[in-house]
């Protein structure tokens, strides 16, 4: 598959208001480069290794989004330049973000992860701790919670994915005036509804680098 090819049908299909992610995660530093020679500036990793790694040897305008399960032990190694954490999922991690960022004099940006899905693997906040995490949030100075994240179920059932979209979109426009701008929800296989039902941040990998080995 050729990666210009696919960037350039993507950006011909989805609104400019929708914010593309290239999921990065097990691609190659020449994969990479591709895509960033051919204008996309921002790349997501879940692994903390492998972004740790990758933002030692890429470009350093490259904005990181980090998109994965993110232990508590390795959020020191990446606060010194990620761009993005979308995946905030619970009040210890909350924690550990702000006093990691308050140690590099930085303030992160971060996404609240809500649990949507019926997969027991997928994780986040249940959508009734919003309030609560929201008001935790204000206490501390080194975090800026700018918008909530969620996965939808794996199915090709899409009445099951509208619902779950639904769902987090209606909890993001309830947030607008609280500095939420950002609506993380839609992968290769389902961004098109995300994108649908108000996701203005997709997250893609396969559709662009084409299927993992």
């Amino acid at each position: 598959m050729n990666i210009q090819n696919n960037l350039d049908k993507l950006r011909n299909q989805i609104s400019k208001n929708v914010n593309i992610v290239v999921v990065s995660k097990t691609q190659s530093k020449d994969k990479i480069l591709e895509a960033y020679n051919y204008g996309h500036k921002e790349f997501g990793e879940n692994k903390v290794q492998e972004l740790v790694e990758k933002h030692s040897i890429l470009p350093k305008n490259i904005k990181w989004h980090f998109i994965g399960n993110l232990q508590r032990n390795k959020v020191k190694n990446i606060v010194p330049f990620v761009y993005l954490i979308h995946s905030v999922d619970n009040f210890k991690l909350l924690d550990e973000i702000n006093k990691r960022a308050k140690n590099v004099s930085r303030v992160i940006d971060c996404l609240i992860q809500i649990k949507i899905a019926q997969e027991d693997n997928k994780s986040g906040f249940n959508i009734n701790e919003l309030d609560d995490v929201m008001k935790y949030s204000k206490t501390l100075e080194n975090i800026n919670i700018v918008g909530l994240m969620g996965m939808s179920t794996f199915t090709k059932n899409q009445k099951i994915i509208e619902s779950e979209f639904t769902i987090l979109s209606k909890a993001f426009n309830k947030r607008k005036s609280e500095n939420f701008r950002i609506l993380s929800m839609g992968m290769s296989n389902d961004f098109n509804i995300a994108i649908d039902k108000g996701s203005n941040m997709i997250r893609l990998g396969s559709i662009i680098f084409g299927k993992r080995n």
